[in-house]
């Protein structure tokens, strides 16, 4: 399984870049394999992602804005549940991933 991080690579938004490179960058240190799908230069995966995220999960009006996280096709969350997830140390659940077994340091 590998985690799909949907990004905007031209966003001129600082927040949104804030939070992919918040997303990214856990990913990266965790060691999580992930691909980055940028819907900048993909139309045909922008739409993917919209029509992929569950309808309960989208916003009142307008699009769903990047970072969005899958996990293969199954839907993960936006970054305010990564968020969350990260603040309560659940991000394995959150991605769909099994925990990674505890290293004893000697």
């Amino acid at each position: 399984m590998v985690i799909r991080v949907f990004v905007a690579s031209s966003s001129s938004s600082v927040t949104i870049k804030k939070r992919q490179q918040d997303v990214v960058q856990f990913l990266e240190a965790n060691r999580i394999e992930f691909e980055e799908v940028d819907i900048t230069m993909l139309e045909e995966q922008r739409q993917w992602m919209y029509k992929n995220i569950p309808k309960d999960k989208q916003p009142a009006q307008g699009n769903p804005l990047p970072p969005q996280i899958f996990n293969c096709d199954l839907y993960c969350g936006d970054y305010d549940c990564f968020f969350e997830s990260k603040e309560s140390n659940t991000v394995f659940s959150f991605l769909r991933l099994k925990p990674r077994p505890a290293t004893k340091v000697a």
